[in-house]
């Protein structure tokens, strides 16, 4: 499980290392200025934020030192594991904000629906890379894989989180299309998701939820409530300009106009210290990486690498996606994060997780394909 062969090295991608390391720096120094100064109690955030980067550098080594082929075996187990702590999350985790997603393990606050966005990932890939289809998958063919999807959408749903339970659906939806499915199938999905969006409007959705999405439509209608959080976001953006206002400078960061500048917001903090030059640095930064994961994708040796890595660059993109247009007004404030940008234990792990598969599909690009049955 652990043998090592000098290709591994040889085949070690030091650009894609390298994207990953510029965004967690450029990500700590925006922390530290969006929470400067640090509270007088308790350890700053962007130390906390420092020590869970080093735990998940160990995670990431880890996850490269052996074949991505024993996620075959290990995949149902932790499947059901981790729906265990989203059952855990909902009877005992910690509460806050109305939600109770937390479970308190001391050093940090582990949110199990976010490792359950990547269990996920690796759970569809393998069910697909095990189930392929040639002329495309039918409705009943999709069966098992959304039963599995369902099962968490489900329990995240209870806590109540929106925004990560819609994770969920998006990377259903991602690696479904990606592998083909009928043109039937597309028409009664889609005739399916527009019923559950209607039931979820009417008999689901809590008032607070249904309020984020008004609110998104026209927020000058309650500039001092629901609407406060994306109006604030885009003067930040926009008062950046061209150049921005300076490392630390930013006003409506540092004069806390700004709320959750360090979480779903973190992006406002840099496009106003660093403007839409430094924005637009940054972005290439993050979408380059994307891209070289795709390559990772696409010169996998076998079917699980190509579709494992499609799948979790789908995870990072279409969180970031989402995150930036919330910011930005274009999408409801949903309290998805920028993955390695926005604080929180539980998400910088999740992605370092990800990132550390990916690294690994790459470096075993030589081997003979031997996917386990």
């Amino acid at each position: 499980m652990f043998r090592l062969d000098r290709r591994l090295f040889a085949n070690f991608d030091w650009i894609l290392l390298l994207l990953l390391l510029l965004i967690c720096g450029m990500a700590f120094f925006s922390l530290y200025s969006a929470t400067y100064p640090p509270k007088p109690q308790g350890m700053p955030l962007y130390l906390k934020q420092c020590y869970l980067l080093l735990i998940g550098f160990c995670g990431y080594i880890f996850l490269i030192s052996f074949d991505y082929q024993e996620l075959h075996s290990w995949n149902y187990p932790m499947y059901v594991l981790i729906l265990l702590l989203l059952v855990v999350a909902f009877f005992l985790g910690k509460s806050a904000g109305g939600a109770q997603r937390w479970i308190n393990l001391g050093f940090m606050k582990l949110q199990p629906s976010e490792p359950a966005k990547l269990m996920l990932v690796i759970t569809l890939a393998s069910y697909y890379s095990r189930n392929e289809v040639i002329d495309g998958y039918s409705l009943k063919d999709l069966g098992i894989p959304i039963i599995l999807t369902a099962i968490p959408f489900v329990f995240i749903m209870m806590q109540p989180d929106l925004g990560t339970a819609l994770m969920l659906g998006v990377i259903f939806v991602s690696m479904t299309v990606f592998v083909k499915i009928r043109l039937s199938t597309y028409a009664i999905l889609g005739c399916c998701a527009g019923a559950v969006g209607a039931f979820g409007w009417l008999r689901l959705l809590k008032p607070y939820q249904k309020q984020r999405i008004e609110t998104f439509f026209n927020p000058e209608n309650d500039p001092m409530g629901h609407g406060y959080q994306i109006l604030q976001s885009k003067i930040a953006v926009g008062s950046g300009e061209m150049f921005g206002k300076g490392y630390m400078k930013g006003t409506q960061g540092h004069l806390h106009f700004l709320p959750e500048r360090h979480t779903d917001f973190a992006f406002s903090v840099w496009g106003e210290e660093w403007g839409f030059v430094g924005s637009v640095f940054f972005l290439s930064i993050y979408f380059f990486m994307l891209l070289w994961g795709l390559n990772v994708a696409m010169t996998s040796r076998d079917r699980f690498g190509m579709l494992l890595a499609y799948g979790i660059v789908m995870l990072i993109f279409w969180q970031a996606v989402i995150n930036l247009m919330m910011i930005l007004g274009f999408l409801p404030v949903v309290g998805i994060p920028l993955p390695l940008f926005s604080y929180g234990g539980s998400s910088l792990l999740t992605t370092l997780l990800g990132m550390g598969i990916l690294m690994n599909i790459r470096m075993r690009r030589f081997q003979t394909s031997c996917a386990k049955e």
